[in-house]
């Protein structure tokens, strides 16, 4: 038997299902003290496997909206089989279920990722260029004085089951930042080293920013599912941290990012032209000024 924590921390459930559940029928919200994944075990309901197995269904599938929040995970993970590294307290778990149709499902987690980075660092008029950044097309990067630092990862996952649609995103968010593990493999660690939130808003613990983060969430996914990425085109711009900066390709071509289309895709003007890059093609990393692609040829438009 797991002995409980000593110090436990107070989510904010039931402010969370009166804010949502109005606009979002059904909606309920869970929290659970330790799981793999948030992210595995809400596909693991919606296909209706048993709890911690990923064998076939053994009940009818479950599309309730749900959100499930993880105080610990032990095997979480984020984009291209990446480890996310998380303790608890210091990092805030989740994954939002819900069943979604939208006409074009390009840009979602870009849409994911201005939401939560508008709910954790809203933006005056006048005052500059914020420190929550939006790197394409699932990271939240926390500009520090010492340089970039990674503040969140969002990892979007679909499943169907007779004409319904079920839309799984898992998101973690680092409250203080987690020392990285010395034995894990460079390619399993992001590109940029942890930051915490607590650098940019010290008052922010985990259940106050789920509960900043969630209804806001809610509204943007409904929004993008009626009107598609292009609304969200120049939120996502004003946060956009590879625009004008020299990226490298996971087929090994070199470029310079030039924001994202209405579509959610990347462009990045390489020396064949303009290429429109989507997530489910390449992973996308800064290079150093001085590994820019030379200059010349044509310029976009």
């Amino acid at each position: 038997m797991t002995t409980p924590p000593a110090n436990p921390i107070r989510w904010p459930a039931e402010a969370l299902w009166e804010a949502v559940a109005p606009s979002l029928p059904g909606f309920t919200v869970e929290v659970l003290p330790e799981i793999d994944s948030t992210n595995t075990e809400l596909m693991r309901r919606f296909r209706g496997s048993p709890s911690g197995s990923g064998g076939s269904p053994t009940v009818e599938p479950r599309p309730e909206p749900l959100l499930l929040v993880a105080e610990q995970q032990t095997a979480g993970r984020g984009r291209l089989g990446r480890q996310w590294q998380s303790r608890r307290g210091d990092s805030l778990m989740f994954s939002l279920g819900l069943p979604l149709a939208p006409a074009d499902w390009s840009g979602l987690s870009l849409v994911a990722g201005i939401s939560v980075a508008e709910s954790l660092e809203p933006i005056a008029r006048g005052s500059g260029k914020p420190r929550i950044g939006l790197k394409w097309p699932n990271d939240l990067w926390l500009s520090t004085p010492e340089g970039e630092r990674k503040l969140a990862g969002i990892l979007v996952e679909t499943a169907s089951w007779e004409g319904l649609r079920y839309v799984v995103i898992g998101i973690g968010i680092n409250i203080r930042a987690v020392a990285l593990d010395p034995a894990l493999p460079a390619s399993a660690l992001a590109s940029v080293p942890p930051g915490g939130l607590q650098e940019l808003a010290s008052e922010l613990d985990a259940p106050a920013a789920l509960l900043r983060i969630i209804p806001p969430l809610v509204q943007a996914i409904q929004a993008f599912a009626q009107f598609g990425f292009a609304p969200f085109q120049a939120r996502f711009a004003a946060r956009d941290v590879l625009a004008g900066r020299p990226v490298q390709l996971s087929d090994g071509t070199s470029g310079t990012a030039h924001g994202v289309g209405e579509n959610g895709a990347l462009l990045v003007h390489t020396a064949a032209g303009m290429k429109e890059i989507t997530s489910s093609e390449v992973s996308v990393r800064p290079l150093p000024d001085s590994a820019a692609p030379p200059t010349g040829g044509a310029r976009p438009c």
